[in-house]
């Protein structure tokens, strides 16, 4: 993924976390960019960095379960900026 999606996603995952309440029940949105390719080492997609679960499972997770999905995305960044700094 480019460094333009990397600040993308990241800028979208601080507005998101930084509402300390939905705005209404179901309102977080997904991480998703359209750019769907799961990395076979890392088990994540390339674009929302979400594992195949949490991508499959997101319709039916509750909002807070959805945040910790979006507070787990910058570690998951800056796993991916720095390669060799371990399993992702």
């Amino acid at each position: 993924m480019s460094e333009h999606y990397w600040k993308k996603l990241s800028e979208r995952a601080a507005l998101v976390l930084a509402q300390s309440v939905p705005l209404a029940p179901n309102s977080v949105p997904s991480p998703c960019v359209s750019l769907c390719l799961m990395h076979p080492s890392g088990g994540f997609c390339e674009g929302c960095l979400r594992t195949l679960p949490e991508i499959g499972g997101w319709s039916r997770a509750t909002d807070e379960e959805k945040r910790q999905v979006w507070a787990q995305i910058p570690e998951r960044l800056q796993q991916r900026r720095t390669p060799n700094s371990g399993p992702t």
